[in-house]
């Protein structure tokens, strides 16, 4: 068992807690640097898209984990980061500032939603964001001139400065770069006055703003850069799709992105990645099932948005802190062992915020 004992206020703001965790961080992301070389090209495809849904989990992860707010409606950040993306590419803008300009326009739409919104929490906010995905999912069928409605849209091959970045080595590279560089930004994010701000909303209104905190600004900013990131990760997604189209970005999505977050473990940037790979990985474990089901089975039309809803409640129930929340306990077990108590994470009962007044 590691103790760590904090001597300096720079401690307790510092990225990495010790020298193991540089180690093993070191090591994980040279393994991933040379992955290409051992990995076939579809393994590299199916690693770049778990690098982009953990970037648009980090957008996600930063407005539900950290600052309490339910959203049901990223898919239409994902869309609109996609075809700002790809409008732009399409008009001769350089492939960074396409990116940097499609996830500043998400942004924009982000703060819009969470002006009104900002009054709303639990399900009447995910209510109101399933309303906007609704909205925007309408935008994209009848604004032919620039999303090609129901006849989609073909996305143009990422390139810069005359290097060829559509290969699947090349984007591989080019997402696990900006997924290291989002998940720097959202760490420094949070050790900021604006990150423990978002977390003090998150814990309790009233004692935020008993502390001078703005819940409407705090809300609102959360929103923008909630949006900001998920619509960077729309602009990766076009390129490893190559054809936009509406019902690429359905209410499934935005199921499967909040999935994505509960899974992985709420609060917690690790989960962001264990959700990521998990997300990553079940539609291809779902397709191996398919083979060697019953085609009565098989066959049904809703059985992959049946096993996501199922495995959402069964976390929920069983494992509330998500795959983060189980390792930590794993490795608590190994650490404790043989002192190991089993009441060491005993849940306790949650009440309701106006039975917390009582």
């Amino acid at each position: 068992m590691r103790f760590i004992f904090k001597t300096r206020y720079h401690d307790d703001v510092r990225l990495f807690r010790h020298s193991g965790q540089w180690f093993w961080y070191s090591v994980l992301i040279g393994s991933l640097l040379l992955a290409p070389v051992m990995a076939s090209d579809f393994y590299l495809g199916e690693l770049a898209l778990v690098f982009i849904w953990a970037i648009a989990g980090i957008g996600l992860m930063l407005l539900v984990g950290y600052t309490g707010l339910v959203s049901l409606g990223h898919a239409a950040f994902l869309a609109i980061g996609a075809y700002a993306h790809t409008w732009f590419i399409t008009h001769g803008w350089p492939l960074p500032l396409a990116l940097l300009k499609a996830s500043l326009i998400t942004a924009m739409f982000g703060a819009l939603i969470g002006l009104p919104t900002m009054r709303m929490t639990g399900i009447y906010l995910a209510i109101a964001t399933l309303a906007f995905a609704v909205i925007i999912e309408q935008v994209i069928v009848h604004w032919v001139t620039v999303t090609g409605g129901f006849r989609g849209l073909v996305v143009p091959r990422a390139e810069f400065l005359g290097l060829d970045l559509g290969g699947s080595m090349a984007f591989y590279y080019l997402c696990l770069g900006i997924l290291i560089g989002c998940l720097l930004m959202a760490l420094n994010l949070l050790r900021s006055p604006t990150g423990r701000a978002m977390t003090a909303v998150r814990d309790s209104e009233i004692s935020a703003q008993s502390m001078g905190i703005q819940l409407a600004r705090t809300k609102t900013v959360a929103f923008a850069i909630s949006a900001g990131f998920t619509g960077l990760a729309g602009g990766l997604l076009a390129h490893k799709l190559g054809y936009l189209a509406p019902d690429a970005f359905s209410l499934l999505l935005s199921i499967q992105l909040l999935l994505m977050v509960v899974v992985g473990g709420l609060g917690s940037m690790h989960g962001v990645i264990f959700g990521a790979i998990f997300l990553g990985l079940l539609p291809q474990g779902i397709a191996m099932m398919r083979d060697v089901l019953p085609p009565a089975i098989a066959q049904v039309p809703g059985l992959e948005p049946g096993i996501f809803g199922a495995i959402l409640i069964l976390f929920l129930i069983f494992e509330p802190l998500g795959i983060h929340g189980r390792w930590l306990k794993i490795r608590r077990y190994f650490e404790m062992f043989p002192l190991y108590r089993k009441a060491t994470y005993k849940r306790q009962k949650q009440f309701l915020r106006t039975e917390r007044m009582r």
